[in-house]
């Protein structure tokens, strides 16, 4: 496979005939490569359009004014990073971004420490327009994601009701608006040089992409094959998140991916959301139809991103994981810094779990 495939979500409100071509291909898609574009979606592309343009307004001020507003004040890891400031696997990636989700608010000190997650965004008051237009797209996006997601019950179990008891209330989303400056040489091929982000897996069940015309995701094949994905028109870039692989056991694909950085010269915008669940819940192997069970591939055994079925503890592994500042800030109680791949303090983990 050297192109990734197409899919159309409005083909769920067509015949027996179109529903069952859209089941086919999120089938083939999500268990082959786990990456799509999605087109038919109900999500204004204008408004899109519009989140893009603000965003690169954002991005162009002045770095001072944008660290009024940076993630390491935040114990919910929501704020500004500045170029170089965020890691993947221990390696710096170079891009700027904000860093968003739901408004929610848990006080309770006696809560696991993942529920710091949940809280405020912080946002300039001048970005007024930012703000309000980011909204109104997260909550189409957000509408988009769990009717794709219904979508993937239906495809798989014959019903689209097998995930809602994850995803009944105080859902956790991860939203990323990021800027990737040019730093690339013509014909410099990726390296830690030109992260732009390193090579990984995205947690959460699904993420939904928009980007910009600009080239440097890449997402590597079974073979060892790395292929570009570019901008496609109106579309949504899915990948599948490794809550969906796990649920799955292994049918469903969570595929690695990294970003390289654009040519000098060149800046690149890209707005992922992570579509995720409740931060107290344990992911379940919601077991497949016997047609689909013999090409289950299992999980992944990754010592270097171990998954923990643990909803909010994995969201926070690889939160503490990517800001270390805010790890060592917020997060003393339950932070090991000695453990890269999982630097949740194993004693706070165990009591969590038992208790």
């Amino acid at each position: 496979m050297s192109n990734v495939p197409v899919i159309d979500l409005s083909l769920l409100k067509g015949d027996n005939n179109e529903r069952e071509k859209l089941f086919k291909d999120l089938r083939y898609a999500a268990h082959t490569i786990g990456f799509f574009y999605l087109v038919g979606h109900d999500v204004d592309w204008n408004l899109c359009q519009r989140l893009f343009a603000l965003s690169q307004e954002f991005f162009a001020l002045p770095l001072e004014e944008k660290l009024k507003i940076s993630i390491d004040n935040s114990p919910h890891f929501r704020g500004y990073t500045q170029v170089g400031g965020e890691y993947t696997l221990g390696s710096k990636d170079w891009r700027e971004e904000l860093d968003l989700g739901f408004e929610r608010d848990t006080k309770d000190s006696n809560l696991p420490a993942y529920m710091r997650l949940h809280g405020p965004n912080q946002w300039l008051s001048s970005q007024k327009e930012l703000r309000e237009t980011f909204y109104l797209w997260q909550e189409q996006t957000t509408n988009m994601g769990l009717t794709l997601l219904r979508a993937f019950s239906l495809a798989l179990y014959g019903k689209e009701d097998v995930f809602d008891a994850l995803f009944k209330e105080d859902i956790y989303q991860h939203v990323k608006l990021i800027h990737y400056p040019g730093i690339a040489k013509e014909g410099e091929t990726y390296s830690q040089a030109t992260q732009g982000v390193g090579a990984h897996k995205d947690d959460g069940f699904l993420t939904l992409l928009m980007i910009d015309k600009v080239s440097g995701l890449q997402v590597q094949l079974d073979s060892g094959e790395w292929i570009d994905v570019g901008h496609k028109d109106k579309a949504f870039v899915i990948n599948i998140g490794e809550f969906l692989e796990l649920a799955t056991n292994g049918y469903l694909k969570a595929t690695m991916h990294r970003v390289k950085s654009p040519l000098k010269g060149q800046d690149r915008i890209s707005i992922p959301m992570f579509l995720g669940a409740q931060l107290d819940k344990k992911i379940p192997i919601f077991k497949l139809p016997k047609h689909l069970q013999k090409e289950m591939r299992g999980i992944e055994n990754d010592p270097t991103n171990p998954l923990i079925p643990e909803i909010g503890w994995n969201y926070l592994k690889h939160r503490l994981r990517s800001h270390k500042e805010v790890a060592k800030k917020f997060y003393s109680d339950i932070y090991d810094p000695q453990n890269p791949a999982n630097p949740i303090k194993t004693s706070a983990l165990q009591q969590s779990l038992l208790g």
